[in-house]
């Protein structure tokens, strides 16, 4: 345990008077804080904090499921959830505790409540200082590197709330970590934003909703200067790293009061988006849709291929209802701390199915729920949960590991190469690919090569169909650090199956491929799938080492069951149409003239 003590003498004591009168304001900004906000604004503009000139080296944003040294929060309202955070999180890193009086908040973590005392105060750091309210996600700063994996800094944006204590965070945590902090604070480069409306996939991808536009645009109130939408996306180029054309905003949803996409929406990994799910046709699930459909049509993951949706349930509230009804109950609002997910929970009912698909899609993470609808601790009904309140920061040296994971192959001839991006500032000493077909026996172990450019291969001897395949990675630096990825292997895994080529239907509800014509085909075609069906199903091509060539549907089917593509650039040979849904999995071989 260590105890900082800190100043925050930038603050006005206007503010300050406030901030003691009330100690944790609402995740919204609450009527009484409008008239604040011009204060705010031109306090933010004359502050000379950090560093506030545009980086001139190549900056990387952290993906959240990379490896972290701290997982912050500040010490307000909502003590139980809080203390159930610092349990879990403090077995995979240090703790920060921003708050008032740290003897008060031991003597809680010390109490009977919420699972009973902690074992010890290992692994927590304490750091007395002001501030103005309980959500880190949004006020608390971005982790970034610069060159991929050289040093690493902060990224403090202009805070969208009029709270200069909570602003003064960034900088606060900057100076007990001895982290440089940047700073977007002065006009013309000011950008207004919020953690609980960005996510990164680490690679020069991001996500927003179109609430940075607005409050950065002609109608902001916290913007110094008025930013396009291009002059925005290229303020996030310049900052962040993001890279032009993939900063993917969405349409904001008309019940989601915050605008915050961390309310339903979670990527999981560089191609799979946790995505919240309504009952068809309710609160913001049409809106939601569309703006799944609008990125289906218009992005591809890093990989160049169709992100995937991993969808899980919206609770209801006890009453059946849902917004603008009831609260938003949401699952995507989950953080990943190193190897341990915290995530939100409800009611049984919900909470099964929810842990059960994250536990699925995500192998070897130690998913631990945290009632946040409790009668006592019900954050929820605030527009927030963990991931609102938490915000981590990156490990100084990380150790990079980038791989498109292997897909579903009819492949039972040829080996299945693995290939991956591996670095760390010291340099790669070498990488191994650790694989089996049987996670409760021993895994087998290859030695990758050195491809250049940071590349890394090496190939899992081909298998006879019906096999499943997992495997991880692990990259050693030159400075002696190890690392693997999945972040949780070998617990944790990538897997992929090596399927049977024919035309039969597995399972008995699957989708229905009843004809591509023409078959062969010189390049357009058309696929016609059973018609009406309830299931949402997946319509891909893949060739005959079952790599995705073309992406036609993911959701549920039109009326008509057809759909048209366009073959033509594809070399000569067979592929297949696979319609996959819940039911089952459909193929059809397809023949390219």
């Amino acid at each position: 345990m260590k105890r900082l003590s800190t100043l925050s003498a930038l603050a006005l004591v206007s503010f300050s008077v406030l901030a003691q009168e009330e100690r944790s304001r609402p995740h919204a900004l609450a009527p009484w804080e409008v008239p604040l906000i011009r204060e705010y604004r031109d306090s933010r503009a004359s502050a000379s904090r950090g560093i506030t000139s545009l980086p001139t080296l190549p900056i990387r944003t952290m993906a959240e499921w990379e490896e972290v040294q701290s997982l912050c929060i500040t010490w307000a309202d909502y003590e139980g959830i809080l203390k159930q955070i610092v349990r879990a999180a403090k077995e995979e890193c240090e703790v920060i505790i921003v708050c008032a009086d740290s003897t008060a908040v031991i003597a809680y973590l010390n109490n009977s409540q919420f699972g009973g005392p902690l074992n010890n105060l290992n692994n927590i750091t304490f750091i007395e200082g002001d501030f103005d309210s309980i959500w880190m996600r949004d006020y608390g700063p971005e982790s970034m590197y610069v060159n991929e994996v050289d040093s690493l800094m902060l990224m403090d944006w202009i805070y969208n709330r009029p709270r200069p204590l909570d602003d003064l965070v960034p900088d606060l945590l900057g100076t007990a970590k001895g982290i440089p902090v940047l700073s977007s604070t002065t006009a013309p480069n000011d950008l207004v934003h919020t953690g609980g409306n960005f996510m990164a996939d680490g690679f020069g991808t991001a996500f927003s909703s179109d609430l940075v536009i607005d409050e950065n645009g002609s109608n902001g109130s916290f913007n110094q200067s008025v930013h396009s939408a291009a002059q925005t996306d290229q303020l996030m180029t310049d900052w962040m790293g993001i890279l032009p054309g993939r900063y993917i905003r969405m349409q904001t949803l008309p019940y989601d009061g915050i605008h915050h996409i961390d309310m339903h929406m979670k990527l999981i990994d560089e191609e799979r988006l946790l995505v919240g799910q309504f009952p068809q046709g309710i609160s913001d699930g049409p809106q939601l849709e569309a703006n799944l459909q609008d990125i289906t049509a218009n992005y591809n993951s890093v990989f160049n291929t169709p992100y995937e949706y991993v969808r899980i349930p919206m609770p209801s509230s006890t009453g059946g209802q849902y917004p603008p009804s009831a609260s938003y109950r949401t699952y995507a609002n989950n953080v990943f701390i190193n190897g341990t997910i915290l995530v939100p929970t409800y009611r049984t009912q919900f909470d099964t199915v929810g842990l059960r698909i994250l536990r699925e899609s995500q192998p070897g993470y130690n998913v631990i729920g945290i009632d946040c609808d409790d009668n006592g601790m019900n954050i929820i009904s605030q527009s927030g949960a963990i991931h609102c309140i938490t915000k981590a920061i990156g490990v100084s040296d990380p150790l990079l590991i980038k791989h498109q994971a292997l897909d579903d192959t009819y492949d039972t001839q040829n080996p299945y190469t693995v290939e991956a991006y591996i670095r760390h500032r010291s340099g790669i000493s070498g990488a191994m690919l650790y694989w089996t077909t049987d996670t409760t026996q021993a895994y087998q172990s290859l030695a990758m090569s050195d491809i250049g450019g940071d590349n890394w291969s090496a190939s899992i001897p081909a298998q006879p169909a019906g096999t499943e395949i997992f495997y991880y990675i692990q990259g050693t630096a030159n400075s002696g650090k190890v690392q693997v990825r999945p972040i949780v292997a070998p617990e944790g895994y990538w897997s992929f199956r090596v399927l049977d080529n024919n035309t039969g239907i597995a399972g008995a509800n699957a989708p229905v491929v009843i004809e591509v014509f023409p078959n062969p085909t010189d390049g357009q075609c058309m696929i016609a799938l059973a018609p009406n069906r309830i299931d949402r199903t997946r319509i891909e091509v893949l060739d005959a080492l079952g790599r995705r060539v073309a992406w036609l549907n993911e959701g549920f089917l039109p009326a008509d069951g057809r759909f048209f593509v366009d073959l033509g650039p594809l070399d000569a040979g067979t592929y297949y149409v696979v319609a996959t849904s819940a039911g089952g999995r459909n193929v059809l071989p397809l023949v390219k003239r």
